[in-house]
């Protein structure tokens, strides 16, 4: 196998440590078939992910997400919390992040042996089409994908659109999520009841082409007026015309694509799928257990 391993780099010392560990983990099971390069989170490019049978991340759900857009969907993905909570409060709790340096070697053989749980998981896409006819896609979003004023004390305006449904809209910006980002960015954006509404209209039908959609801090009456533009749960494109000067797209919490007054932007959830590997419950049964 040709095995890329990425890792967070922030010179403490439960890191430095446990990336030794895997280190010597991975010498003591790769037999000589198998390359291993080690990049930090912070010099990898996308030509580093080419042709990976594997790619290790060795870090929490942010190392992770900041680095998915660079990993296509036929690259299997295996997370492994550098400071997971069961050992340290202070540690990230992981959600994507099902290894940890006290299973990492039989997760890592159960992987050589493909015993792995295989998850696919849906990811977001905005597609921009400038005023000049420019088109181009965004970076896939695991989590969330936000659309607003680039200008975080100007209101985001925009002509909101969804089949037949149309509406003028003056928010905080739109805000998308995957069924699986739930528990990241969407659900600290509404109060508990909202939060719940939303994922009883969702009912069980976490299908990869559906997504939620919030436009925050809406007026009570635009709320009132069109309760399908402020939160939904559609496997419809949404597109926007934007009647901002100047706007952005950031998948992730990562990378900005700016765009001015005029530019339509569609988004769904057809972008390519991430592999994620897990070893004792799936992305599902974590998500579930994390509601019990």
């Amino acid at each position: 196998m040709n095995i890329l391993v990425v890792y967070k780099k922030n010179f403490e010392e439960v890191h430095d440590d446990g990336l030794m560990s895997l280190k010597t983990v991975l010498q003591n099971v790769a037999s000589s078939e198998h390359q291993v390069d080690y990049k930090p989170r912070e010099h990898v490019r996308r030509a580093d992910f080419i042709s990976r049978d594997l790619v290790i991340v060795f870090g929490g759900d942010g190392t992770l997400t900041s680095l998915s857009h660079n990993i296509d969907a036929a690259t299997p993905v295996m997370g492994v919390n550098s400071h997971p909570q069961t050992e340290d409060p202070n540690g990230s709790y992981g959600f994507f992040m099902d290894s940890s340096m006290a299973t990492f070697e039989q997760d890592v053989l159960d992987v050589f042996a493909g015993k792995a749980i295989v998850n696919e998981l849906p990811r977001l896409q905005a597609l921009i089409e400038t005023t000049s006819g420019n088109r181009f896609t965004t970076d896939p979003a695991m989590n969330d994908l936000l659309i607003a004023n680039t200008h975080q004390y100007a209101p985001s305006r925009y002509h909101l659109r969804r089949g037949e449904k149309q509406t003028n809209h003056l928010s905080s910006g739109l805000l998308f999520s995957t069924w699986y980002g739930q528990g990241a960015w969407l659900r600290n954006a509404m109060s508990e009841a909202e939060f719940e509404a939303l994922k009883r209209r969702a009912g069980n039908q976490h299908t990869p082409q559906h997504y939620f959609v919030l436009a925050r801090d809406l007026s009570p009456e635009q709320r009132a007026s069109a309760p399908w533009a402020w939160f939904d749960w559609t496997n419809q494109e949404t597109t926007i015309t934007s009647d901002m000067h100047r706007g952005y797209v950031v998948p992730d919490g990562w990378d900005e694509v700016h765009f001015n007054r005029g530019a339509s932007i569609t988004v769904n959830a057809q972008a390519p799928k991430l592999k994620l590997l897990t070893f004792r419950n799936s992305i599902d049964d974590k998500l579930n257990a994390a509601y019990e």
